[in-house]
């Protein structure tokens, strides 16, 4: 996470809400959060606000055009990723009677962090801390998960 103030949370509206900031999690992997910020208005833009809907059904040409929009973080993999997501997002939703059921059924925080990292691309361990925290669902303090997983 960016050094100073945490991110601020919100409180998921709909699916749209869990791909955006999920979405950010995967292209601030490696990359300044500087960067990811001054372009996520372009990169809500070209993702259509993260319509889950909508961005789960982009094909391989929209993908490879976002390889082109300077809007974007251009990387194939994270554009890739975005989509594979809010696929597996929709998928889960139904699955689980709603998103946050999902979020919430594994017990704790570690079980938590283990089924998105298998279910979800681009996430690793500070990604997912990053998306549940935004989202509002219970984290460790940041010194101990930083203990825990920075290794």
């Amino acid at each position: 996470m960016p050094a100073g103030s945490p991110p601020e949370k919100i409180e998921p509206k709909s699916l749209d809400d869990y791909l955006d900031v999920m979405s950010k999690a995967v292209f601030q992997s490696g990359i300044s959060w500087k960067v990811v910020e001054a372009k996520w208005p372009g990169t809500r833009e070209a993702f259509h606000n993260f319509n889950v809907n909508e961005v789960s059904a982009f094909d391989d040409q929209e993908i490879d055009a976002l390889t082109q929009d300077t809007r974007v973080i251009r990387n194939y993999r994270k554009l890739n990723a975005v989509v594979s997501n809010a696929q597996k997002m929709l998928s889960l939703d139904q699955e689980y009677d709603g998103f946050k059921n999902y979020l919430r059924a594994h017990g704790d925080f570690d079980a938590t962090l283990n089924a998105i990292r298998k279910d979800f691309k681009f996430m690793g361990p500070t990604g997912i801390y990053y998306f549940l925290y935004v989202v509002g669902e219970p984290v460790p303090p940041h010194g101990e998960f930083e203990s825990t997983y920075s290794k």
